[in-house]
């Protein structure tokens, strides 16, 4: 038993704190030396206890404190889901309503400006149709007027022979509705009265041509009325519907303005709405792990405060056993003095020269080093034992401190490298990133631009299409009158024909014109024998019948050719109402998309410009990163690359020094040695 006491003595003297606390009671009883160890390990369980005891009571309060405010947290974060959810299904609800106001918004300034064209189109219309009348009505008037200043200066001849008679006669012609009489007798006195022998009086002529002038200055001044007040109701409806419009544009962009805001605060409330879910999820996770951790380490704690109570009562049993009186005087009968607990080398010199072998050794790993400043005191032989152990302790404490300094170093910069990479790499994905909607972007621009420009050609193109039609429609319109009063008057004279041939050949089928009644003229002188006549007409039946067949196949070809230009009059009139509602329809549609596609075009604009702010910003804050990087290798390249290097040097260091106190405490290693080979054999 007493061998294997001094067998773990003498392996535990080869550590330096074992050393110091033999060196410091050689000239104490072995025993006592053992008890004073044993107290000491005892005030440090106790001391360990103590300090353990203080880290479970806050670990312990942390447990109590985190479970209440975990609590609370998650409380206050199931609240928090429930509110957002509730303020983006409103918000949700208010965007929809305002993107259907909106669209409705868009549709009106769409309709009011198709009316304001459609009225301006009309009212350019009615403005030529009223200068052309008004322009036709004045020269009119004055051909009237200079007719009836020359007349009535009794210039009547002479009047005839100037171009304001011809424009009378027109007027005459083609002029107001007039009674046949008056026609007739403004047609005679035109024409100079010869035919028939008969003139109408200047005054009777002056008057007809009053009439006339009154009643087309009557039609100017109507027409005048009217355009004013055509020119009138097409100023108001072009002020309300400006007024409208302007509305609808104030309407549109503050609609517009608050659906971009509402659908910014629904995406960030749904990013906080799941941000605080998931750190409901989290803290719900941590409180049920933070509850079994307690738990844990309350149980673990009790197993520790057993094992250090054992421990403590094996301590205190053993040195009331070795502290016995019976004890202490086999003890002093047994261990006569220290010498047999540990045997001690004698000279200085000796000690010297093997600590400063282990010095010198050390030395040869990392050269130079601190451990020159040992060697040189070594060498020196002028420093106590005392110094040169308090030196080596110095240097352990500053070797030890280097060491955590080089670790807490390495672990800073592999950090700093580990996050200053991932920065890196996030910049470089996030100006990538960058890059692509920058390209989307201008992409995006130049497509919407294109198709701007499209729909605007498009648009120019139908107008001038729809022109174009109307102008077409109109002639054929034109074509189709003319048509139609040209067939029915070929189809009267045709008629008037075939009833003149019938009166001849053909006396049943003819039909009398109405029956007028002539005055006998009582002047007339009585015929004369009638002359010779020529013999019995024989009457061309056949030939006849052929021209009457002829006469009805040509009015039969007449009214098929009407027939049919009143089918294709009412279908070509049909398709043009067609094409114009399809022609304005297409219009509002491509107005529409034109509205759309700038508002898209804005939208990818400033997409742009804040992709490229990013971009500059985000390239900014990368060289600033690789500049960091830069300097971190600059600082830390040569220590991570001769850490592993330092530190064994170091340890080596530590080792040799802490040997070289040894020896100069008195230990002998070889002695140490060759007792611990016993022990193990024993």
């Amino acid at each position: 038993m007493r061998s294997a006491v001094i067998a773990t003595l003498l392996t535990g003297a080869a550590s330096v704190n074992v050393v110091q606390q033999v060196n410091s009671d050689l000239a104490a009883n072995p025993i006592r030396k053992v008890v004073t160890m044993l107290q000491r390990m005892q005030t440090t369980v106790s001391a360990e206890g103590e300090k353990e005891q203080a880290m479970f009571d806050k670990f312990m309060c942390y447990c109590k404190n985190a479970d209440s405010t975990l609590a609370g947290s998650i409380a206050s974060g199931e609240e928090k889901v429930g509110q957002l959810g509730t303020s983006i299904k409103a918000s949700t609800a208010e965007k929809a309503q305002l993107e259907q106001e909106l669209k409705d918004a868009q549709v009106g300034r769409v309709e009011a400006k198709d009316a304001m064209s459609k009225a301006t189109a009309m009212r350019t219309k009615e403005e030529k149709t009223y200068a052309a009348l008004a322009a036709s009505l004045n020269a009119n008037i004055g051909a009237l007027g200079g007719a009836i200043a020359a007349i009535s200066k009794g210039m009547g001849g002479a009047f005839l022979q100037t171009n304001t008679a011809a424009a009378v006669r027109k007027i005459v012609m083609d002029g107001p509705s007039m009674s046949d009489v008056d026609r007739q007798d403004m047609m005679a006195f035109l024409s100079g009265g010869q035919g028939n022998g008969y003139a109408p009086q200047s005054g009777q002529i002056t008057g007809i041509l009053k009439t006339l002038e009154d009643e087309m200055s009557k039609t100017l001044a109507e027409a005048t009325d009217d355009e004013k007040n055509s020119l009138a109701s097409y100023d108001g409806l072009m002020a309300a519907k400006t007024k409208q419009v302007n509305a609808l544009t104030a309407a549109i962009e503050s609609k517009s303005r608050r659906v971009g805001e509402l659908g910014v605060k629904i995406a960030m409330e749904t990013n906080d709405k799941e941000d605080t879910a998931e750190a409901v999820v989290q803290d719900q996770k941590f409180y049920a792990d933070l509850a079994n951790n307690c738990k844990t380490k309350k149980a673990e704690w009790a197993s520790i405060v057993e094992q250090r109570s054992l421990e403590l009562v094996a301590l205190a049993d053993t040195i009331k056993i070795l502290n016995d009186d019976d004890a202490l005087e086999m003890f002093k009968k047994t261990l006569p003095g220290s010498s047999a607990l540990l045997q001690l080398d004698g000279t200085d010199a000796s000690t010297r020269g093997k600590a400063l072998n282990f010095i010198v050794k050390a030395q040869r790993m990392t050269k130079p080093s601190a451990l020159d400043f040992v060697e040189l005191a070594l060498r020196g032989k002028k420093m106590g034992f005392g110094k040169v152990i308090k030196m080596i302790d110095n240097m352990v404490a500053s070797l030890k401190v280097e060491q955590v300094d080089d670790d807490a170093k390495k672990e800073y910069c592999e950090l700093q490298f580990d996050t200053s990479d991932d920065k890196r790499k996030g910049l470089e994905q996030k100006i990538s990133d960058l890059e692509t909607s920058i390209d989307d972007a201008k992409e995006g621009i130049s497509t919407t631009k294109a198709e701007l420009e499209a729909l605007a050609d498009g648009i120019k193109k139908l107008d001038k299409s729809v022109a174009e039609a109307t102008e077409q429609r109109k002639e054929e319109h034109s074509d189709f009158t003319e048509l139609m009063a040209n067939d029915s008057a070929a189809k009267e004279i045709l008629a008037f024909a075939k009833n003149r041939l019938n009166k001849f050949y053909n006396p049943k089928m003819y039909v009398a014109p109405p029956k007028r009644e002539l005055a006998m003229d009582q002047s007339a002188v009585a015929p004369g024998p009638a002359p010779e006549a020529p013999g019995a007409f024989k009457k061309k039946g056949e030939e006849s019948n052929g021209v009457l067949a002829m006469i009805d196949l040509l009015v039969a070809d007449l009214d098929k050719e009407m027939q049919v230009a009143g089918v294709d009059e009412k279908n070509a009139q049909k398709e043009y109402e067609g094409m114009m509602g399809d022609s304005a329809e297409k219009r509002a549609q491509d107005s529409k998309l034109i509205t759309e596609k700038e508002s898209i075009k804005a939208e990818l604009q400033s997409e742009l410009e804040s992709s490229k702010e990013g971009k500059i910003s985000t390239t900014k804050e990368l060289m600033a990163t690789l500049e960091y990087i830069a300097g971190l290798h600059k600082e830390c390249d040569w220590l991570l690359k001769n850490f592993a290097v330092r530190k064994e040097a170091r340890a080596g260091e530590v080792d040799a020094l802490g040997k070289a106190k040894a020896v100069l405490s008195g230990a002998d290693f070889s002695l140490v040695q060759r007792k611990s080979l016993r022990a193990h054999k024993a």
